[in-house]
């Protein structure tokens, strides 16, 4: 079964088929972190989001390119570095590095590119020269240059390709220089920012006088540097559908980069909002997480991973403690199933050839614009299947490491890797010892006495071949 998806520009389900005549190569461009507070789980659904589609197409057979950029220069970075009197290196690097951290914290597997917004200068303004050339650019007294929509639309194009725009109330020639901005604030908006007091030394030589870039044509700029003119797919969260996507297609369309009867882009996907405890997730509204956040209550990266991927990306998605609770009991129940294939397939498992109906109705479900719901409906049936077969002792150490196998594949979509080892504090330790040495002694009622003390302690043991395992209650 082929590949569907939702492409936001088509408002369609669509067959993906990537632009590379051969039908291997993908390129793949998410748009990043901006580097300047700490990043808060609604930003890392997106990531998470993206780092499935990239996963799903490498288990597709598919050479997946991807681009993430940071935005490392914008009108709330230059705001906090004014406040906190440090150079813009010095404020950015702090929240990069959290959110490499964060990210590898999550399993995400790293970009091929990780191009920084200010280490791009150079593109940015000879991108600008180019609109400019063209006719659909203009400068204005202070030195600050426009993208006019006017000019774009008297030249063939179309603003408003993602979303239906009601092109009676656009004002053009009125001028937005705030990156961000409402759909009925729609005017002609900043490539290039002329410097103002405020930016302090944050600012950049030009042909039309120091300055700095608007948000939006930074990612114009990387991504036909490192992806090309026209590339398969743009992910990114919901909220960037407009103006960020929809003026990025304005600004690569009307320089005339991609080639005739090309789009800037094939494909646009986007990620719907996180909610948390039935409200939209934001640092305006103070109701957001950090993942570090979460790692001090007590839960877990891989939690929190898990329960980001059982969600449809294109529903909004309602993110609670108890919903980490319920991942937390879900991997629990997988991981105890694995663990038991594992030590049954022995030294089999090293050799096996996956069983093939768990991935074929994996496959089915991520096809479907990515159904993670119906992937994980299918992974819980075969634990459950699995599950009888072994109390039944009818599932042999081939059959495991065929199972073990099937599950290694389809994991390399997921990322959730193998549980870690519960580290018991010493006191665990040494009454799991005792309990050993009692049943060496065949002091079975001081076992069974010391198993208790253990449980009342939260700690369970699972007696394997391979000795005792300590696994929490």
């Amino acid at each position: 079964m082929a590949l569907r998806l939702f492409n936001t520009l088509s408002r369609a389900v669509e067959t993906f088929a990537p632009l590379d005549p051969a039908g291997k190569r993908v390129g793949m461009y998410c748009c990043g972190p901006t580097v300047y507070d700490f990043p808060h789980i609604g930003n890392f659904r997106t990531f998470v989001f993206a780092d499935l589609v990239r996963r799903y197409l490498q288990f597709k057979g598919y050479t997946v390119c991807h681009v993430m950029n940071v935005t490392d220069v914008d009108d709330r970075i230059i705001a906090h570095v004014r406040e906190a009197k440090v150079s813009l290196r010095e404020y950015t690097s702090r929240y990069e590095q959290a959110f490499l951290e964060d990210a590898q914290a999550l399993n995400l597997a790293p970009p091929h590119f990780r191009p920084r917004a200010t280490e791009h200068v150079a593109e940015i303004i000879a991108l600008i020269e180019r609109l400019l050339a063209r006719g659909v650019a203009y400068q204005a007294a202070d030195g600050a240059v426009y993208f006019s929509i006017a000019n774009y639309q008297a030249a063939g194009h179309r603003y408003g390709q993602l979303l239906a725009l009601n092109l009676d109330q656009m004002r053009p020639g009125e001028r937005i220089q705030s990156d961000n901005y409402e759909k009925e604030s729609m005017a002609d908006f900043a490539l290039w920012k002329a410097r103002a007091p405020a930016d302090g030394a944050v600012f950049w030589p030009s042909p039309w006088g120091e300055g700095r870039p608007g948000w939006h044509i930074e990612c114009s700029a990387m991504s036909a540097k490192l992806l090309g003119p026209s590339f398969d797919l743009h992910l990114g969260g919901e909220d960037l559908v407009f103006p960020h996507h929809e003026d990025e297609i304005a600004q690569t369309e009307g320089a005339g980069l991609p080639a005739p009867g090309q789009r800037f882009v094939k494909y646009w996907l986007h990620g719907a909002h996180l909610m948390v405890e039935g409200r939209k997730m934001a640092k305006s509204l103070r109701n957001f997480y950090t993942l570090r956040e979460l790692l001090a209550k007590g839960f877990t990266a891989r939690e929190v991973r898990q329960l980001l991927l059982t969600a449809h990306y294109r529903e909004p998605f309602n993110f609670t403690q108890d919903g980490l609770l319920g991942a937390r009991a879900a991997l629990a129940r997988l991981d105890e199933c694995l663990a038991k294939l594992r030590a049954l397939a022995g030294t089999a498992a090293a050799a096996a050839a996956p069983e093939e109906p768990l991935l074929e109705q994996f496959a089915a479900a991520l096809d479907d614009d990515l159904n993670v719901s119906a992937a994980w409906a299918a992974i819980f049936e075969w634990v459950r299947c699995r599950n009888r077969q072994l109390a039944e002792g009818a599932v042999t150490p081939a059959r495991a490491a065929a199972a073990l196998a099937a599950w290694e594949k389809l994991d390399t979509v997921l990322g959730l890797g193998v549980a870690p080892e519960p580290e018991a504090p010493p006191e665990v330790a040494r009454l799991l010892q005792a309990r050993e040495a009692a049943r060496r002694a065949r002091d079975f009622p001081q076992a069974d006495a010391l198993r208790s003390e253990l449980k009342a302690a939260g700690w369970l043991i699972e007696d394997t071949p391979k000795g005792p395992r300590l696994k929490r209650a």
